[in-house]
């Protein structure tokens, strides 16, 4: 298992997903105290002289102008968690829960918060050890930053709330002073700001941001795959893929998309079977427009990657200490870019299902499908074949159009009025994932039945080798469905094996764009 050195500098999105998956560790580099210490000497030295500064010696949010003395400046971080901790609904999974305690200890790391080294390295140990703070999915309206989910992984580090262990079936966890205990580890006491540096920030939208950019880098591609499988058992043209008709409108998603399309066909003696036949003229929309389609969906991405790429680096906190130790207040804790980067998102790659789903129809229709047998059931009438499977996808089309509607549209006064515009973008990016997760199912759906179309077309021709890699592994979780079975088992089988049927088209035909 590779480590992820956590310096304060920008950590990449590869990174960031890795560490979230379980499949890397991180560590504190070198330097980081000495790179915290001039900022931190900053906050200390406003104790020292009582001076007025944000969330030092005042309270929070609408009690800026409320004056906190000495004496009580460790129980109001500590009054801050827990009053901030106040998320309702079902806890985070696992992989948001490390990446955001990833997250959260780079941007301390960073040296602009003013706090110890003792914070960020507290929690890259529990992530270390897999202690995995409890955190309410519901509650942040996305500034200033996500408060609730923050205040929840912060509790752990002072003793309170509730931690779980990495892979707990049980989300709600236990109390964090029992898990904590166990390990030997004693809860912290947090010191001038510590707390107030703890909750602010974008960390949870980062995260959730950043797992769904990731996931649809890779379902892009399977979108393609599809397509190309569909083109095939569809008996299809891949005339209106050419490269001389593609570059005429030189979007880089759909030149992208076209160039896969064009290899995946590629020597495809299906395509070639009919080449000269009079109804390979012009295709359906969904066939012949994939690239213009997919393409922009790839657009899309590629600006939402960029908006990440770009979080990773930055620092969210409230107030921050600039290098010639002034201390300011911010407004970099406002989630509108990732808002508007996870609405983009949802909005764009719902259209990879609602393609594929029509795609997937004209498979199961006779009236459209060049012969197919109804519903691709071996024996019409007696079997229903995949009827119904064409429903759940039509479902979760419908579905994706309700979650696709834009939160970052939205805006609710919090905090006395002091807070009057916030982005929504936790509520954006927690309904991208859901959209991204039916879209996975709507493109698994689609490669079962053509596969089982490309079985009824094998008097007729193979396909191309990409398609003949991906049948492949498809039938061995998947058998043909000569008589009807559980068809939910059979897409969920395929859902699990997204990532090898890319791996496998690559391996056929070469990288995908």
């Amino acid at each position: 298992m590779r480590t992820v050195t956590v310096t304060g500098d920008a950590l990449t999105l590869e990174d960031l997903v890795a560490v979230a998956l379980g499949e890397a560790r991180a560590e504190l580099g070198p330097g980081v105290e000495d790179r915290m210490e001039p900022s931190r000497r900053v906050v200390a030295d406003a104790v020292e002289q009582d001076r007025v500064m944000y969330g030092v010696t005042t309270g929070f949010g609408a009690l800026a102008d409320t004056h906190v003395g000495r004496a009580d400046l460790e129980r109001m971080q500590l009054a801050l968690i827990r009053s901030h901790s106040a998320g309702v609904g079902e806890p985070l999974d696992d992989t948001a829960v490390r990446g955001l305690l990833l997250l959260r200890a780079r941007t301390l790391t960073a040296g602009y918060s003013g706090v110890r080294v003792d914070l960020p390295r507290r929690l890259l140990d529990m992530l270390d050890r897999g202690l995995l703070p409890v955190i309410p999915g519901k509650g942040s309206v996305g500034a200033s930053g996500d408060l609730a989910q923050l205040a929840h992984l912060a509790q752990p580090l002072v003793g309170e709330g509730r931690l779980r262990r990495a892979g707990d079936s049980d989300l709600r966890g236990r109390p964090s002073a029992q898990l904590l205990a166990e390990e030997g580890l004693a809860p912290l006491t947090l010191a001038a700001k510590e707390g107030l540096s703890l909750i602010n920030g974008t960390e949870p939208m980062q995260v959730l941001l950043a797992l769904a950019i990731d996931e649809i880098a890779m379902l892009v591609k399977v979108a393609d795959i599809a397509a190309a499988m569909s083109i095939e058992a569809l008996l299809g043209t891949d005339r209106a893929y050419d490269e001389r008709v593609q570059v005429i409108r030189p979007h880089p998603g759909q030149l992208a998309s076209a160039g896969n399309l064009r290899r995946l066909l590629a020597g495809s003696p299906l395509v070639a079977s009919h080449r000269a036949s009079d109804h390979a003229v012009q295709d359906a929309y969904c066939l012949r427009c994939a690239p213009q389609v997919h393409g922009a969906v790839r657009d899309v991405h590629a600006h939402a990657r960029r908006v990440i790429d770009i979080e990773l680096g930055s620092v969210v906190d409230n107030p921050v200490i600039v290098p010639d130790g002034e201390v300011m207040s911010t407004g970099n804790f406002h989630g509108e870019p990732l808002a508007f980067a996870g609405d983009m998102l949802a909005m764009a790659v719902a259209e990879l299902a609602s393609i594929a789903e029509r795609r997937t129809d004209r498979m199961l229709d006779p009236a459209f499908s060049r012969d197919l047998p109804a519903f691709l059931a071996k024996e019409p009438g007696t079997n229903s074949g995949y009827m119904i499977a064409q429903y759940t996808a039509a479902a979760l089309v419908s579905e994706n159009k309700v979650l696709a509607h834009p939160s970052s549209v939205d805006t609710i006064p919090t905090s006395g009025n002091q807070e009057d515009h916030v982005s929504m973008g936790w509520t954006s990016v927690r309904k991208l994932r859901e959209v991204v997760a039916n879209v996975r199912a709507v493109l698994s759906v689609e490669i079962v039945a053509a596969c089982q179309a490309l079985d009824f077309r094998a008097a007729v021709a193979s396909p191309g080798p990409a398609s003949a890699a991906v049948h492949r592994r498809v039938r061995r979780a998947v058998p043909t469905m000569d008589v009807d079975r559980d068809v939910s088992d059979q897409v969920a089988a395929v859902d699990r094996l997204l990532r090898e049927l890319v791996a496998d088209a690559e391996a056929a035909v070469g990288a995908l764009a």
